[in-house]
């Protein structure tokens, strides 16, 4: 037959329309072609539409026919939200389906029977008006119905030849219940023998399935693993294109991939697009054909409990009262909807639910799962972090009585001391070194200290003094099987989840200032004018710091200002005499470390050393630690004297166990990042004039400092972010499993690392821990305690501990955009002055720009071409409107040209003033949205933007949302009571005092890119 028209609706609206506005709103899908090469058209009847628009909308569905008495009851029965998503369908290009306008046309509309519902008279209209367009085809098109009305089918199945009438509701049964149709929706999964011979052979390729959020029915990509990451020729992950090629696989789950010819490669989509109608995004381009293929088989699920939202009223009302089968919607958007059986989803559809997947079969569209619990309201902040957890899989059971019988006890009645025997077994430094810890105000978990002085024969003695854990957790007892499960602390905006309970994490394991504390140590006999390394000691000791101090105190002692002695808590009952003698031994102390840091620093950067961008901010908290500020973090040179020595720690550390278990020590490793992934960074920075040579960390280290625009700091920051973005994870991994030359940690410039200075709040350093004091003995030729982990025993706790890191970034970044949201959601965007702030371009699309606002540290998407089709257009003022017009995309800068011939041109690193405000979603996390109001600077950029700008975004946000989230709560006050109980039994922290950021500013204090930016 060829491609059609739908009886060409522009004829037909021309020749046969009688008027109404209603059908005009579809004009938009006017013109539009039906595929050429479908077997039949499909033409749905109005039950159909308004029940199944969801598998409507797949883009593997071709040849559909709306009719307007369809489209016409989804906007009076379904409500507007319904008909609009009806309306975007027919407008998208992408989507193979248009609207015929039966109503207007002469020989399909049909009056209405007396006594004839509105129900079997809509079922009639579309029967008839199919039957006329097979007609119209010439008979050479089947057309098949599909409806709800079993009616229908015995009456109009066999009617007339070549148009076929067919149930949505039976096959529907068939897949809940019986599975009895043969039909497939997709394809079988291979044997598993069938797979691994082809893996072997090359003809498969293994991989994990990551499925783009931004495009979740479209876009999904395989990045190699195992064997075919280091048999294959492919240098780029793998794209499946749509749902079919997916083949039921679910985003995390090991994949087995066959690739498809090369004419059937597509590339990925580079338009921006908004996270639920990311697969009908508008004006977009895809990029160069990449690698593209298609799942044959699961090696392994990755399902896990999955939070969901319930249809709505409206969309539970449309399947009857007694409907039991429904589609739930995941909060995560890179998960289908899920099929449940319930008769409970109007109760449900205010809260988040949990519900787990059983099946997927070949027959079915959807997965089948079932309802585990209900978490909470739908934007109650504490069902929201519930969410958080639940969806990064972290448990927050408490403490148990068996876990905390092992703890040791430290009270006013019964204060805990230095045992004899440690004293004898242990090197005593409490009066032989000065001992100290820097770190930010108000930090309680202390788990490093420092320490320097000069020997006898004139040299220095530089000392990294590390909490020893391990001391108090015994090898597979219950609160070191508790810690390996939860592998990290677990930091949220507004709380934390301690990986170990507070009488270790807080008091006993904390090297707190003036009390009697265990150590693990390192010390270094360094030359006394080259500062190289002579000697080195590793060893139990006892510590006694000396002083607490805070990052800002030590800077100022560092720059020669003295009056800041008033504010360290030490000095202040000292006589004069007293105070001067131990100033100028604190004061001597800090320089010389400082000096030490530079030389080591200068050795790494010859090495190729990187400096990462990060949040860099700095907390002030009140007496009572809750949260008064959040500014700029001020880069402190004493923040880099800090991070040298705990990474010449955790480096000696690495080379020293590994030497004496070379096949069984937990390292970092750092891989050096793949070359097309600084495509971005490169050409950004040509843009600006700077050329930035990524052959190696070194030459990458040196571009980055010498792309510095004098006029605009935040050049070098963004692409200094663009350079971790481009950077592949550091990961822990035992040495029994990769060969000595894969050891290198790119980031760092070294060629053996690993953690082993935060053993309160890493699972890895306690490892670590062990093995230090197992080489020690081995070296003494004493007796190893405790069985170390082997090699193959090690992998897998190195899987499961880059898991749960994984997690904690996640679940982190998540809470701080909830917050945020919620803080911008109570302001008025039109009004509210913090509301519209300076943005920085930093990259180009094909309908918009990517912005960078310094202010709140946010990035998101700026849309110039709206979901209307209209262009962004400033005028001589400036201010920017939206108009009928077209984009032009370049490599470096996006023109927007209006019809009336008006033009504006974004260049990358432009600085633009934006509006913030948010764009809700019931069934997913709220997203910041960004808005281009105008095409100048909100503020001339200048370095006092970034570094003494007034209080941000996040000590506001913390405190109204804390506000108003408490004032909610104090109608209900035994309700409060009860959660409070309940965070004490569970032995963890919570507060709104943002306590993790403190420990998140302490990791990029030390510079450990491992932490912070996924390294």
């Amino acid at each position: 037959m060829g491609r059609s028209r739908a009886g060409s609706p522009r004829e037909l609206l021309a020749s046969c329309c009688r008027g109404g506005a209603d059908i005009a709103c579809f004009a938009a899908s006017d013109g539009k072609l039906l595929s050429s090469d479908v077997t039949h058209y499909v033409i749905p009847d109005w039950k159909v539409v308004q029940d199944y628009l969801e598998i409507l909308e797949f883009p593997e569905l071709k040849g559909i026919i709306f009719m307007q008495t369809a489209c016409q009851a989804v906007q009076h029965q379904r409500g507007r939200r319904q008909y609009n998503k009806l309306r975007n369908l027919l407008k998208d290009a992408r989507h193979d389906c248009i609207l015929f306008a039966n109503e207007f046309q002469q020989c399909c509309y049909l009056p209405r029977e007396r006594g004839e519902s509105t129900e079997k008279w809509q079922t009639r209209s579309i029967y008839n008006a199919a039957v006329w367009y097979y007609h119209h085809c010439q008979d050479r098109m089947p057309i098949v119905m599909v409806t709800e009305d079993e009616e229908a089918i015995q009456q109009y199945g066999s009617e007339t030849e070549g148009v076929f009438v067919i149930s949505f509701k039976s096959r529907r049964e068939r897949e809940n219940e019986s599975q009895e149709s043969h039909g497939k929706e997709y394809p079988e999964h291979l044997p598993l023998e069938v797979l691994e011979a082809g893996i072997k052979s090359g003809r498969y390729i293994q991989g994990i399935l990551n499925v783009n959020k931004h495009r979740a029915q479209m876009e999904a990509f395989v990045r190699l693993q195992g064997a075919s990451s280091k048999d294959s020729d492919l240098v780029s992950d793998i794209l499946i294109h749509g749902m079919k090629a997916r083949n039921r696989s679910i985003h995390g789950d090991v994949v087995v991939v066959e690739l498809l010819p090369k004419n059937e490669w597509k590339g990925r989509t580079t338009a921006l697009c908004e996270n639920d109608s990311d697969d009908k995004a508008w004006g977009e381009s895809p990029t160069e054909p990449m690698p593209t293929g298609r799942v044959v088989g699961i090696l392994q699920k990755n399902w896990r409990d999955y939070v969901v939202t319930f249809p709505s009223k409206e969309e539970v009302q449309s399947q009857g009262k007694n409907a039991q089968k429904i589609l739930v919607t995941p909060w995560d958007y890179r998960i289908p909807k899920i099929r449940i059986s319930t008769q409970q989803a109007e109760a449900l559809q205010d809260f988040r639910v949990v519900v787990r997947i059983d099946s997927w079969e070949s027959t079915s569209v959807y997965p089948n799962g079932h309802f585990v619990r209900v978490l909470g309201r739908i934007r109650d902040l504490e069902g929201e972090i519930a969410t958080i957890l639940v969806e990064n899989s972290i448990s927050v059971v408490p403490f148990s009585e068996a876990q905390m019988c092992e703890m040791p006890v430290n009270t006013p009645e019964n204060p805990w001391k230095v045992s004899p025997e440690e004293e004898r077994e242990r090197k005593d430094l409490r009066r032989s070194h000065l001992v100290f810890s820097i770190d930010p105000k108000g930090c309680e978990d202390v788990d490093d200290t420092l320490s320097v002085r000069t020997l006898h024969n004139g040299n220095l003695e530089l000392g990294v003094h590390i909490a020893d854990v391990t001391h108090f957790v015994a090898p597979n007892s219950y609160i070191d099987i508790e810690a390996r499960t939860r592998a990290t602390t677990y930091y949220l905006a507004d709380r934390r989840y301690d990986m170990l309970p507070s009488i270790l994490s807080a008091d006993l394991c904390s090297l707190l200032g003036g009390v009697d504390r265990y150590a693990v140590s390192i010390m270094w006999e360094l030359d006394k004018t080259s500062y190289e390394i002579k000697k080195v000691w590793y060893g139990r000791t006892i510590i006694r710091s000396a002083y607490k101090l805070f990052y800002e105190a030590a800077q100022e002692l560092l720059d020669g200002n003295l009056s800041i002695i008033d504010d360290i808590p030490e000095f202040r009952d000292l006589d004069e005499k007293s105070r001067q003698a131990k100033l100028e031994e604190l004061v001597w102390a800090i320089g010389k470390l400082t000096d030490i840091a530079r030389h080591v620093r200068a050795k790494r950067d010859g090495c190729g050393a990187l400096e990462l961008e990060g949040v860099e901010v700095r907390v002030q908290l009140d007496e009572k630690k809750n949260i008064h500020d959040l500014i700029p973090k001020q880069p402190l040179e004493v923040h880099e004297t800090v991070a040298e020595c705990m990474i010449l720690a955790n480096h000696w550390v690495a080379k020293k166990i590994w030497e004496s278990f070379p096949h069984q020590v937990l390292l970092r490793q750092h891989p050096p990042p793949h070359q097309e992934f600084f495509s971005e960074l490169r050409e950004c920075a040509k843009a600006k004039g700077f050329f930035i040579d990524t052959r190696s960390n070194k030459t990458l280290a040196d571009s980055l400092d010498n792309a510095n625009d004098p006029n605009d700091p935040v050049v070098n920051r963004l692409l200094r972010s663009m350079a971790t973005q481009a950077m592949s994870n550091a990961l822990y991994f035992s040495t029994g499993a990769c060969k000595e030359e894969e050891f290198h940690h790119y980031g760092l410039a070294l060629d053996k690392y690993t953690h082993f200075t935060s053993p309160i709040r890493r699972y890895s350093d306690i490892v670590v821990h062990r093995l230090l004091m197992a080489a020690i003995s081995k070296e003494n030729k004493m007796e190893i305690k405790g069985n170390l982990f082997s090699n193959k025993d090690l992998e897998e706790l190195c899987r499961h501990i880059n898991n749960r890191n994984r997690a904690a970034q996640h679940s982190q970044k998540q809470s701080t955009e909830l917050f945020q949201c919620m803080y911008f959601k109570d302001k008025d965007p039109d009004t509210e002055e913090r509301c519209v702030s300076d943005g920085v371009i930093y990259s180009i699309r094909t309908n918009g720009v990517l912005v960078f606002i310094p202010r709140f540290g946010i990035k998101g998407a700026a849309y110039l071409k709206n979901k209307d089709g209209l262009v962004i257009s400033c005028g001589s003022d400036s201010r920017s409107e939206w108009k009928p017009g077209s984009l032009q995309r370049f490599q470096n800068k996006i023109t927007s040209t209006t019809t009336d011939g008006e033009s504006v041109t974004f260049h990358l690193f432009d600085h633009v003033t934006v509006r913030i405000s948010v764009q809700a979603s019931r069934c997913h996390s709220d997203t910041i949205r960004l808005e281009i109001i105008s095409n100048k600077p909100y503020k001339i950029p200048n370095t006092e933007l970034f570094h003494q700008s007034p209080p941000l975004l996040k000590s506001e946000l913390v405190k109204e949302v804390t506000k108003s989230v408490e004032e909610a709560q104090l109608a209900q006050e035994v309700k409060v009571d009860i959660i409070q109980e309940e965070y004490q039994e569970y032995c963890q922290t919570k507060g709104r005092s943002l306590y993790t950021l403190l420990e998140e500013i302490k990791d990029l204090a030390l510079l450990d890119v491992s932490n912070s930016y996924g390294i």
